[in-house]
């Protein structure tokens, strides 16, 4: 396709039966003759993040027809990974981003539209559209709708990991059912993704790191008019990434990836994000080797304690600079690559050159970070040949080196009725296996059980390994990602109670104290176990699902 002020559909007789389909649609010869632009509205009425999305939508729609293009809306799903949380419906939870990635595409091929705008905002919806974005490689900038304003109870900001972990701390006896209650009607106050450093906002931040999301993408509040004025700005600049033809695969370069790591350890994102960056990049065909985390890490400081890691938000962190003025201080000790292209048709340097860290308690200096290395660590061993993943800047520092104990479950659901039956103590190692990509299916976030772990004060006492994943919202010493997994025979199939398990993860170690002769004799003696669903979506996604550290992409067999 090359870049002229006319869609595919708009000249030549061949043509006539799609623009009668189009006549149907009640659009002028004047629309039509337009580049078509589509919308890709993540709009329900389900999930807190997505209610809004209508008036973002609206607003692009504005801003695409303002600069000459001819707007046309289609739909995406959603799943609010908190509703979805502790039950069933979690298993629905990051299938759904293979979900959105192939509906889109079938959507933006089949109609052949000239540029897209994604308007995205919770959990495997942002990734989703990168992924699809990758693929139809046509002109496209994201406009999320934006972080939801932090609660305000017994004094403090709170939000949504708050009020999970205040169910922790009732059960334990510590808190009251008022006490619950006033969470339960003050820790999620407006719309927008939840308000800390969690899943949904580490996605939009590090869409805007890799350039496919406008200054302000992550951090702008979902209740802000500012929101709504980015949100034209986006329909305005992907006409002008039309005319000038810079598709995503022009700017999620490898560069662009290795930049979205450096401010992944800068932020202290969620671990979800060493699922999603790669699975994203595979769609660029490139391969992010997780070593390169450790490599990463090893010289990026970590510039922000968001909740859970700390006590400031989405909101603080926008009034402080917003993502921009991160990268601001990275560059200072050229840790990121600064020459890369941008949704903004400008490169990262012209983009920062007048960001301002307006509160360096916020986001910290270059030169007095939270910690000198950064926010996720990757660890390897022999109960993780292929790695797992933890994120660093929200352990307790007495954590980030432990050995204890093993007390082993096969799924979620009874190590969270030993945590609340008090027959986990201190010092336990907490594993929770079958619980990842495909023997979950669909990879689990472990958040009641952490949640619970804190909520009774063992926060900085005991450590939770397993093959599934946590919410941005997990804190702690919450291992992740143990790949390989246990249903495809991981050595974490094979740990026993009472095993004694060690940590490091300074050092990027993790490991079991069993010999390699005992290991062996284990795993003559294992068998798989059946598959959990045989049925339906799931049984599906389990077939084709690849390993966590691969981040869990489909595989074309």
């Amino acid at each position: 396709m090359e870049c002229k002020d006319c869609n595919f559909f708009c000249e030549g007789v061949d043509k006539a039966p799609q623009r009668s389909l189009f006549n149907a649609l009640g659009m002028t010869k004047e629309e039509m003759e337009r580049p078509l632009v589509g919308i890709v509205s993540s709009y329900n009425e389900i999930v807190p993040g997505h209610m809004n999305i209508d008036k973002i939508v609206e607003a692009v729609k504005l801003g695409v027809a303002m600069a000459g293009g001819t707007p046309v809306v289609f739909p995406a799903i959603a799943v609010c990974d908190g509703i979805a949380m502790g039950h069933q419906g979690m298993k629905y939870s990051l299938v759904t981003r293979d979900l959105i990635a192939d509906s889109t595409e079938c959507m933006a091929l089949a109609h052949h539209f000239d540029a897209l705008v994604m308007v995205p905002n919770c959990d495997k919806n942002v990734p989703g559209l990168l992924m699809a974005a990758a693929r139809v490689n046509v002109p496209t900038v994201f406009v999320s709708g934006g972080p939801m304003l932090a609660g305000h109870v017994k004094g403090r900001k709170t939000s949504l990991s708050s009020m999970f972990e205040a169910v922790g701390t009732y059960k334990a006896g510590k808190f009251g059912i008022e006490d619950v209650e006033e969470f339960e009607n003050k820790a999620c106050p407006t719309c927008g993704s939840c308000s800390g450093m969690y899943t949904a906002n580490s996605m939009n931040c590090l869409t805007e790191v890799l350039g496919m999301g406008l200054g302000g993408n992550g951090t702008i509040p979902a209740v802000y008019s500012d929101r709504i004025k980015l949100a034209k700005r986006a329909g305005m600049a992907v006409m002008e990434l039309y005319r000038k033809n810079i598709r995503p695969r022009d700017i999620m370069t490898e560069a662009a990836f290795k930049n979205a790591i450096a401010a992944d350890m800068a932020l202290g994102c969620s671990t979800n994000s060493m699922l999603h960056l790669p699975a994203i990049a595979h769609e660029c065909g490139i391969e992010l080797d997780l070593e390169l985390v450790n490599e990463i890490s090893e010289r990026t400081p970590n510039l922000c304690h968001l909740a859970p890691a700390g006590p400031t938000y989405m909101e603080d962190l926008n009034e402080a600079g917003g993502v921009y003025a991160v990268l601001a201080e990275l560059a200072k000790k050229n840790l990121i690559d600064t020459s890369c292209m941008t949704c903004t048709g400008k490169t990262v340097a012209e983009n920062i050159s007048g960001a301002v860290n307006k509160n360096p308690e916020i986001i910290r200096t270059i030169d007095n970070p939270y910690m000198a290395n950064g926010g996720i660590a990757v660890l390897r061993g022999n109960l993780a040949p292929d790695t797992c993943v933890v994120k660093r800047s929200a352990v307790a520092p007495e954590m980030l080196s432990h050995s204890g104990p093993a007390k082993v479950f096969d799924c979620e659901e009874d190590a969270l009725a030993a945590i609340n039956g008090g027959k986990i103590v201190e010092g336990d190692v907490v594993v929770i296996r079958y619980e990842g990509p495909k023997g979950g299916p669909g990879m689990r976030e472990m958040l009641n059980p952490t949640s619970a772990i804190v909520g009774r004060g063992l926060g900085s006492t005991v450590a939770l390994i397993t093959d599934g994943r946590f919410s941005g919202a997990t804190r702690g010493a919450a291992i992740g990602h143990v790949s390989p997994e246990a249903a495809v025979g991981g050595p974490i199939a094979l740990v026993r109670d009472g095993d004694i398990i060690d940590i490091d993860i300074n050092n990027h170690s993790i490991s079991i104290r069993v010999s390699d002769e005992e290991m062996a004799k284990r795993r003559s003696e294992w068998t798989p176990r059946k598959p959990a669903i045989t049925t339906g979506y799931l049984a599906r996604y389990a077939s084709l699902v690849t390993s966590a550290n691969k981040g869990a992409v489909l595989e074309i067999k």
